[in-house]
């Protein structure tokens, strides 16, 4: 299941860049602090995705740390991203095959 979640890590993170999402400054460290779901009071979701999904599960990886037992964020991922210019249909995808990596069904 990890190598699913890694690669599908790194085809969120390649697309996040192809699309130009990918922000070479970071939020505050009070957006970061936000305790709204995908910080969604004080960044864009791209910028959620990148700091704070992508760090985050790449520590509990390294760390071998437990992983979530459900992930569900593909539903915020098209409400958002749909109101965006770029055709993110393929970081869509790559988002719900990182979910589907935590289904147990």
């Amino acid at each position: 299941m990890s190598q699913r979640i890694v690669a599908a890590l790194q085809e969120i993170k390649a697309e996040l860049k192809a699309l130009e999402l990918w922000s070479p400054v970071p939020p505050s460290p009070e957006a970061l602090a936000s305790t709204a779901p995908f910080c969604c009071d004080t960044m864009p979701f791209e910028h959620w995705l990148q700091f704070v999904l992508l760090p985050r599960m790449q520590a509990l990886l390294d760390g071998g740390h437990p992983l979530p037992e459900k992930v569900g964020i593909l539903p915020m991922a098209e409400e958002t991203l749909a109101k965006y210019p770029q055709d993110t249909r393929l970081l869509l995808y790559w988002i719900g095959r990182f979910d589907a990596c935590f289904q147990t069904d």
